[in-house]
């Protein structure tokens, strides 16, 4: 007699919760759970979501099943909150437990200890070595990351940097997994009037890891290309004083942040390069949506932006590098460049092969 098929119970917790607003996070939530009722996979999907966050609360989201908990999910308050959603999906007998990021990871031994569930962690990037990171909150995060990659029966690393890192710390394996794309190529471009002609775009959130201040400088006197830079200036101090200084420059045109991605489409589409700041993390959302565009791609020349691009970016690592490489692009177009970044961006990060990915280590009881 053939067994009755067992359908494996997955919570995802660790996000705001879905409808995905902007968080890398969400977004593979959101991406996740449209792949599994697209595609049939077989798991039965749970997201626990942060009822502050929702003013309409469905029970089900293409197909997975929406609990809401009352509690903040951003800042310190994550760390209760993904524990209470940890035991929340435990008392509904989930079978494995998929945690975005490590805020939680110091209740994963005690599900360890009394349950028969597994934990599988995507440890984000080396979230403690932030900038903005000090003192207390950076000894938790760094404390966090080991029980994550201490604990957990599997962990997912999102860029080679992150896998080699866990690796050399933690004398442990990891999954690489990292994020689709594609996606921001899907709906049809929404009018933004007013933009230049020709343009170099960024985009991030303000913060000093991102080199913000660098790009600026690199743009702010006779550039190549005028400068299109999309971020939450208004967040923070260092994001309101950099828009203040840099607001009336002519070369220069502050953009507060747009979420749409109709409209980002059309801004992204229209740009000439992408300028890419990112210095900390794994593998940046925000670099591998743009390499699908297929323009080219000025990187700071880290590790982890190597690995994303294969090497293949052109890399700076000051604003007079930046600026050189702005006006060597210009000068020979860029079309090659940008092909090639496209061409890395349909091999390695599509939704599809992410989430037949995830599938395939989520379904593993090994």
């Amino acid at each position: 007699m053939v067994g009755k098929r067992v359908t494996p119970r997955v919570a995802i917790v660790g996000t705001v919760g879905l409808p995905a607003a902007y968080s890398g996070f969400e977004t593979l939530a959101e991406h996740l759970v449209r792949y599994n009722e697209r595609e049939g996979s077989p798991l039965a999907l749970t997201v626990y979501c942060s009822a502050r966050h929702f003013a309409e609360r469905p029970p089900v989201y293409h197909g997975a099943a929406m609990r809401y908990v009352n509690l903040d999910a951003n800042n310190a308050s994550s760390l209760i909150y993904d524990a209470v959603s940890m035991a929340a999906a435990l008392r509904e007998g989930v079978d494995t437990i998929l945690l975005l990021g490590v805020s939680g990871a110091w209740a994963v031994p005690f599900v360890r200890l009394l349950t028969r569930a597994r934990v599988v962690t995507n440890i984000d990037g080396i979230e403690w070595k932030r900038e903005k990171w000090r003192g207390a909150a950076k000894l938790i995060l760094h404390a966090s990351e080991w029980i994550a990659a201490r604990f957990s029966h599997a962990v997912i690393a999102d860029n080679g940097a992150i896998v080699e890192h866990v690796r050399q710390s933690y004398g442990r394996d990891s999954v690489l997994i990292a994020y689709g794309g594609d996606h921001a190529l899907a709906p049809a471009p929404a009018p933004y009037p007013g933009l230049p002609e020709h343009y170099a775009l960024a985009l991030c959130r303000i913060e000093p890891e991102n080199n913000v201040s660098m790009i600026l400088e690199a743009f702010a006197t006779d550039p190549a290309l005028p400068l299109v830079f999309i971020g939450n200036w208004d967040r923070s101090a260092f994001g309101r004083e950099l828009k203040q200084r840099y607001a009336a420059s002519p070369h220069i045109r502050i953009v507060d942040p747009v979420y749409d991605l109709a409209t980002l489409h059309t801004i992204r589409a229209g740009s000439s390069l992408y300028v890419h700041g990112h210095s900390a993390g794994g593998t940046n959302p925000s670099l591998v949506e743009m390499m699908h565009f297929g323009r080219p791609i000025l990187a700071f020349d880290c590790v982890f932006n190597r690995q994303s691009t294969e090497d293949a970016a052109l890399f700076f690592n000051d604003a007079g590098s930046l600026q050189h490489l702005v006006a060597a692009t210009v000068a020979i177009g860029g079309a090659e460049q940008g092909q090639r970044m496209a061409a890395i961006a349909r091999a390695r990060y599509t939704w599809s092969q992410i989430g037949a990915a995830y599938v395939r280590l989520l379904t593993d009881r090994g």
